[in-house]
């Protein structure tokens, strides 16, 4: 698939400007590996509320980043910010190596923002919308590309549609045009799949897929954390305007989540004997079951010798299964104690 943007990816729009008093230089190497760079962001607003308080985050090139938090965590204003919607109260943000308040055209110009409500003309056709906003960015008439957009997005054959006919998913397809109609290196995606059924979101990963596959770099915050394990390559945690965590996600799996095992016992119990409550085991199912959580990564599980202390106390089961806790379980734990 071709590329959306016309610059290499390794190449920088200009030579990067040095940063305001006050605020940490980002070196040449984070600068060239990362597309974003945000150094020492805050901000306030004029009610004295903290939304963002000293944040550090590189987005690497090609990459599809996961930003979750909570309601109210920052993440908006983090991504208005960075995106030149909203100025902060200190701190730096690269854009390709482009400061996006001294450089503001030139920054904004490699980004293409997807917000979670659909904004858009009701009674233009999906051709002229799309094309309205490629203008919008200064960008001459290409149709060959908005064609090839179009048809990526399984849009081709709504292109003379107003947008008023379209289905919800349609219309969330064709914000994504919208974003890549000045062909950017880098995609925002809002929510991409809030109110679109199972199937369509499904369709949704695919395209987000492709365009990676494509060179775009993706930024997506989402409350399905489902989509975040499906697709991306890394995690952000952000909670009360702070960054908790930031890991590649198949590391993040392994060094924070845990294993479940649980008991289905023979008979029901009514409670633990004594010899057993330095397992912290769970009894649920009125006591017709039993559930154990224990660490992978420890040098014993404990597995073995509960079974055995089971078999003392008199305790038999039927069966038993294993679960490994999910990137949701992984992400409620970590907004919990932070």
């Amino acid at each position: 698939m071709r590329s959306y943007f016309r610059a290499p990816l390794t190449s920088l729009s200009g030579p990067v400007q040095p940063p305001p008093p006050g605020v940490c230089p980002l070196s040449l190497a984070a600068i060239m590996s990362s597309i974003i760079s945000v150094a020492n962001l805050s901000k306030t607003y004029g009610s004295g509320f903290k939304a963002l308080k000293n944040v550090n985050l590189d987005i690497k090139r090609g990459e599809i980043f996961a930003l979750l938090g909570p309601n109210g965590a920052g993440k908006t204003t983090l991504i208005s910010i960075i995106c030149g919607i909203a100025n902060p109260s200190e701190g730096r943000v690269l854009v390709g190596g482009e400061d996006i308040q001294t450089s503001y055209r030139k920054a904004r110009s490699l980004i293409g923002l997807v917000p979670q409500e659909l904004h858009t003309d009701a009674f233009e056709s999906v051709w002229a919308t799309v094309s309205f906003s490629r203008g919008l960015f200064g960008k001459p008439k290409n149709p060959a590309h908005i064609e090839k957009v179009l048809k990526d997005l399984s849009l081709w054959d709504k292109k003379d549609n107003k947008i008023i006919t379209l289905s919800g998913g349609m219309k969330r397809r064709v914000m994504i045009a919208k974003a890549l109609s000045h062909e950017p290196q880098i995609l925002f995606l809002d929510e991409p799949t809030a109110g679109v059924d199972v199937e369509l979101r499904k369709g949704m990963w695919e395209v987000v897929r492709t365009l990676q596959q494509s060179g775009v770099t993706i930024i997506l915050t989402t409350h399905y954390i489902e989509e975040a394990e499906e697709m991306a390559d890394r995690i952000g945690v952000i909670n009360k305007g702070e960054i908790v965590l930031v890991e590649d996600k198949t590391t993040l799996m392994h060094k924070l989540g845990k294993k479940r095992l649980t008991l289905h016992l023979q008979g029901k119990i009514a409670a633990l004997p004594e010899n057993l409550h330095h397992y912290e085991l769970e009894l649920c199912d009125n006591g017709a079951t039993l559930v154990y959580d224990y660490d992978t990564k420890g040098e014993r599980t404990g597995i073995t010798s509960l079974l055995g202390d089971l078999r003392t106390a008199g305790i038999r089961f039927n069966d038993l299964d294993t679960t490994q806790s999910s990137l949701e379980d992984i992400f409620v734990d970590l907004v919990r104690t932070s």
